[in-house]
């Protein structure tokens, strides 16, 4: 007698979800085929042997890897999803967020081992690895112990605070990282006091415990603190305390004693985050998130909080101008670091809607014939304005492509489609628009985008935005944050002190001064330069927006004039070395440049017009001496935001895929 090989584990239970799915693959196991489950194609039995049993556990045996993968979402449909995490990840600006979801990530085998993914692995925009900070935030899910955990990536800069409150209210618990050498930053309070608010336990991550003079005991001392000033209550003020370094790849119980991985980490997540529950009913889902794709338009990203969704199905969705029905053509879950399609979503998970439109953030999908109404989720409101209008310098269409109002006009709607804290308005002129935003980060990132896109444009200068509050002026003021040696910290007091900022917190952090204080936002304009400059490039600086306070008084925001060039051509080196007593260049020897073009700071408090291009006057007498050698430093460089906050009420910033330069208004 001869003794069957027992199936391979697992298919079992393959040959029991097919069953009960598709009823007639008891008596026909070829009619799989005809299924959207197998994109692969099955493998043929022996002749003949078609109705046999033995042939319908070959079917199932030869296609178990085939099968796995469809059998395992399909299971997802007729079970209840249980074992889900939903956990946000907040910090202060390079504390280390990313770094952790990326040993998450890895720690998990959420991607394929054998493709090289490099570090800050959901920092994929150019702007965010150059820059090394989160600008989008981002969902991905990781699967531990058979438990899938969606993680919310935040960004971590002010600019960007609004889309992390928004993330929030899909999370059911949030890793609170920490630096354990700067300990909580105003970042930190700033974000942890919107998590307290909607009653989310933290887990508190301490990171960089290798740095040195570190001191991560005192820094969790201070974590408590502040949730404890922040009214947090007794289940909250009880957290898990994880240390580790997230660099280095390992987290423990103990930041005295490394371990080998993060799989601490992951246990602490399983035990203290509470399970997404799933709340029958009808469905209930708000629209926290917003996604774009030039195939299928705007997405809609959220949590569903009761209920279940089902793909090409109508539903209501109730905008803040009333109830209308709309269509959620396709639904995707998130699945590792992309989105996996799906029929059908239950309660508890997060997911992403195709097909919708005329939906905004704060908008409720809900049952058709019984729509509900979830309470509105405040967006941002902007603080800072900026003039677009088309480039008319007479470099024109030099670097780009994408010149015209029509081109600018468009790529400004396509951005409204998904940048949630940005507005735009036209003006009297059909060149020129109003953009607003939440700083000079957030629209500083727009601007670099468009430019590496191919588009010329001029940018005026940032303006704060002013509100009448019970008939008085208002303006915004932020919460500004400097930590500089102690020597110098006299140096960027007197700075701050220039633009109406008041000195609230002033204390020692080992051979550092960390002072905070309280700024009105327009007296930052131009404020980085001077206490770099003031502190030989030591001070550290962050802000974040702290509300409208009565205007404090007119200030001035720069103290140097500008340095005109009179002529066009080219830069001579012999009109530079001699010029260089009128202020500092920003331009080269050799380069391009037009009348009306800013080429340098001047040292005096005006303007001053100077010919670069005239050059070395040439005759036929020669004396001892004439021909010295010049002697040119070299060229001040600034970036997009530091340009931004230098330029003047009456000057233009020229931006273009190549070049950023700075020019007088016409006229």
């Amino acid at each position: 007698m001869v003794t069957q090989k027992a199936p391979p584990e697992g298919s079992a239970f393959i040959a029991a979800a097919l069953q009960l799915l598709y009823p007639e693959w008891e008596s026909n196991p070829h009619s799989l085929r005809n299924t959207s489950l197998s994109r692969a194609r099955l493998p043929v039995p022996p002749s003949g042997q078609a109705d046999d049993k033995n042939s319908k556990g070959f079917v199932v045996i030869c296609n178990y890897l085939h099968v796995l993968r469809a059998a395992k979402r399909l299971s997802l449909r007729t079970t209840p999803m249980n074992g889900i995490r939903n956990i946000a990840i907040i910090a202060h600006v390079d504390h280390g967020k990313t770094t952790l979801v990326d040993n998450i990530i890895h720690q998990c085998q959420a991607v394929d081992t054998r493709k090289e993914t490099g570090q800050l692995i959901l920092d994929n925009n150019d702007l965010e690895r150059e820059r090394g900070i989160t600008i989008l935030s981002k969902n991905v899910s990781a699967t531990w112990k058979g438990v899938k955990i969606n993680i919310l990536d935040t960004p971590g800069h002010a600019d960007f605070g609004g889309e992390v409150e928004r993330v929030l209210k899909m999370a059911d618990a949030v890793l609170l990282v920490v630096d354990a050498f700067e300990g909580p930053m105003p970042q930190t309070r700033f974000v942890l006091g919107k998590a307290i608010e909607l009653g989310l336990k933290p887990i508190v991550v301490v990171n960089k415990v290798d740095k040195e003079n570190c001191t991560p005991d005192i820094a969790q001392e201070q974590v408590f603190d502040l949730m404890f000033t922040l009214d947090a209550t007794e289940e909250q003020l009880d957290f898990p305390t994880v240390y580790g370094s997230a660099k280095m790849g390992w987290m423990g119980p103990d930041w005295e004693k490394p371990t080998t991985d993060i799989t601490h980490l992951l246990d602490v997540i399983l035990e203290h985050v509470p399970e997404a529950p799933y709340r029958e009913g009808t469905p209930l889902l708000q629209i926290t998130s917003l996604d774009y794709s030039k195939y299928t338009g705007r997405i809609a990203i959220g949590r569903l909080f009761r209920g279940d969704l089902h793909a090409n199905q109508d539903y209501a969705l109730c905008t803040a101008n009333g109830n209308r029905k709309a269509r959620a053509k396709e639904l995707f879950v998130f699945e590792g670091l992309g989105k996996e399609k799906v029929d059908h979503v239950r309660s508890g998970d997060l997911c992403a809607i195709t097909g919708m439109d005329g939906f905004e953030i704060g908008d409720t999908i809900s049952d058709l014939e019984n729509p509900e109404v979830m309470e509105r989720i405040a967006v941002d409101e902007p603080t800072m304005s900026l003039l677009f209008t088309i480039n008319t310098s007479p470099f024109l269409g030099r670097d780009g492509d994408l010149l015209t109002s029509r081109h600018i006009r468009e790529r400004l709607d396509a951005e409204l489609q998904k940048n949630l804290a940005l507005r735009v308005e036209p003006t009297d002129s059909e060149d020129k628009w109003t953009v607003f935003g939440r700083g000079i980060l957030h629209l500083s990132v727009l601007i670099e985008t468009m430019r590496r896109e191919g588009y010329e444009m001029q940018i005026g200068k940032p303006q704060v935005l002013f509100k009448e509050i019970d008939g008085v002026k208002h303006e915004p003021f932020e919460h500004l944050v400097i930590d500089v040696p102690s020597e110098v910290a006299s140096k960027a007091t007197e700075l701050v002190m220039k633009r109406k900022g008041m000195l609230q917190v002033m204390e020692a952090k080992g051979e550092l001064q960390h002072m905070e204080y309280r700024i009105p936002s327009r007296g930052l304009i131009g404020l980085r330069n001077q206490v770099l400059t003031a502190t030989s490039g030591e001070a550290v600086m962050t802000h974040r927006f702290d509300g409208y306070e009565p205007f404090a008084g007119e200030l001035t925001s720069r103290s140097l004039g500008s340095l005109v060039s009179k002529e066009a051509g080219q830069s001579r080196a012999f009109e530079i070395d001699r010029l260089q007593d009128r202020g500092t260049f920003f331009i080269d020897s050799g380069q391009d440049i037009y009348a009306g073009q800013v080429i340098g700071e001047s040292s005096r408090d005006n303007d001053m017009e100077l010919n670069l291009v005239r050059g070395k006057q040439l005759n036929n007498m020669r004396s001892s001496g004439a021909d010295k050698s010049l002697r040119i430093a070299p060229p001040r460089k600034l970036s997009l935001e530091e340009y931004m906050e230098w330029i003047g009420d009456d000057e233009y910033l020229e931006v273009t895929p190549k070049a950023l330069r700075v020019r007088k208004m016409p006229g």
